[in-house]
Formats: structure tokens, sequence, C-alpha cells
């Protein structure tokens, strides 16, 4: 049996979750709030040092990194097979998790934390909020952490962060004019960890990044990975309809000022 450690609203959760849904592998869940903190709470650390989901436990062995379990995932359960064949295809869909990993993982972070759950955490108390920002281990990501906390959109982090999605997409509508999906002709491991990133876009309400008339491609691969019945059991159900609401509530009044960055970045 396999055991996942993991928070509904994770984009590195919801992209092991489709993974496992997309082979139809059960696991049984733990899930980790990571807005109370508990991804700091000392017995998680002792399975996860780096204080982040997911992990996934599989034959007693701890497996960790997102992009990593997806691909343990894919080899050792191959029924379903979820890169391509040929090499120089796998390296094409790995392109895509390292520009994840390298670049747009922490700039969603910031760019979430800016908007979506950013009044709710400044509403903890003041020793609540300190503590978990300080519990982060890189420092780095502690200091981004505080200062989109502080001061939202208008932190200095903020539009860097923001290009850095923005090129995710321009870089996804341009590959799909050759191909079906971002991972090749089937959807796969690429389709898998980008579609996260995508969707936390329309939940803070920047859904105008995503329309058909400004993205074409974009957008119709977002409707059809949507359709798909392991997005319903891996992102789905796992985001009730009420905190998606709150976040674009979040998100919306903030949108002339981020056309304004977006504007002030092409210029």
């Amino acid at each position: 049996m396999i055991d996942l450690y993991h928070f509904g609203f994770s984009t590195c959760s919801q992209k092991v979750r489709m993974v496992l849904a997309e082979k139809g592998l059960d696991f049984t869940s733990h899930e980790i709030d990571l807005l109370s903190g508990a991804q700091h709470d000392p017995a998680y650390v002792a399975l996860n040092p780096n204080h982040v989901v997911p992990t996934l436990v599989d034959g007693g062995r701890v497996f960790l990194e997102s992009t990593l379990i997806n691909e343990y995932l894919d080899e050792a359960y191959p029924e379903r097979p979820l890169m391509p064949e040929s090499a120089a295809d796998r390296h094409a869909a790995r392109m895509w998790t390292k520009l994840l990993d390298q670049r747009v993982h922490p700039a969603t972070g910031t760019v979430t934390f800016a908007l979506g759950p950013r009044n709710m955490i400044l509403q903890q108390p003041k020793e609540v909020r300190e503590s978990n920002i300080e519990a982060i281990p890189d420092p780095e990501a502690r200091k981004r952490r505080r200062s989109v906390i502080e001061h939202g959109v208008d932190a200095p982090e903020f539009a860097a962060a923001l290009a850095a999605m923005v090129e995710l997409l321009d870089r996804a509508e341009k590959a799909l004019a050759d191909q079906t999906w971002l991972t090749g002709s089937n959807f796969g491991l690429a389709d898998a960890a980008i579609i996260p990133y995508v969707l936390r876009l329309d939940h803070l309400a920047m859904q105008p990044l995503l329309g058909p008339t400004v993205r074409p491609r974009l957008s119709d691969w977002y409707q059809r990975t949507q359709l798909r019945p392991s997005f319903q059991l891996a992102i789905a159900e796992w985001a009730p309809a009420e905190v998606i609401d709150l976040m674009r509530a979040q998100g919306e009044p903030e949108w002339p000022k981020i056309e304004r960055i977006l504007a002030g970045a092409e210029g």
C-alpha cells in the first residue's frame, strides 16, 4: 500500500496525485495542513526533513521531491507509462520539470502567498505567523515568504515571480503548436506537473492570462486536461469550492495592479 503525505491545494501534491490517478494507484492519505504549519511538526520532519509536501512511502521506503516521486512511480508501476518511448522525447519532458523545479515553483510560492492565503495568515497571532515563517529551512525562501505576507503584490519579489509564471504559459503555448500534449503525443508526466501551476493562476483570478483569445492552444490544453478523470480524482475532489472562491476573492481586487505590473514588464 502506498502512503501519501500531502496537502489538498499544494501544487506538488496535486501533480503526484495526478500521476497516481493516471496509473490507477490507490493510496492511503495523510493530509498535512501547510497553513497551520503541520509540515514543521517534528514527527513529520523526521519523515521529510525539508518541511514540505508531498512525501510518498511505498514498500516501507520513503520518497521525496515530487518530480522524482513521479519518475519513481512511472518506473515502479510501468503498466500505464507516462513518459515517451524515445530518449529525445524523455529529455524534452524532463526539460519541463527542470523548469518547474528551478524557476516556476519558487515563483509560484511567492505569487500565491502575496494573494491567496495572505489575509488569513495576517489574522493569525503574530507569534504563530513568525514561528511558521522561521521554521522554513531555506533562508531565501523564508525571506521571500515574510516579504510577500507583509507587502502582498507590492513586495519587491512579486513582479519577477509573476514573470516566471507567465514565461511558463508562453513556452507551453509555443510547444503546443507542434504536439497534442506537453509530454508529446500522449498525456504524461510533463502535463501532470504543469497543470497545477496553470490552475493556480486560475484560482488566483488571473483567468485573463489563460483565455482562448490570448493563448488559444494553452486554453485548449487546459480545458482538455480538466476533462480527464484523473483531474477530478486528483485535484477537483481535493479543492473545496469555498476555498477556491476565497482565493479568487483575494485575487480579483489585485488584478488591475497585476495588469500594470505585466504591462511594465512588457514595456
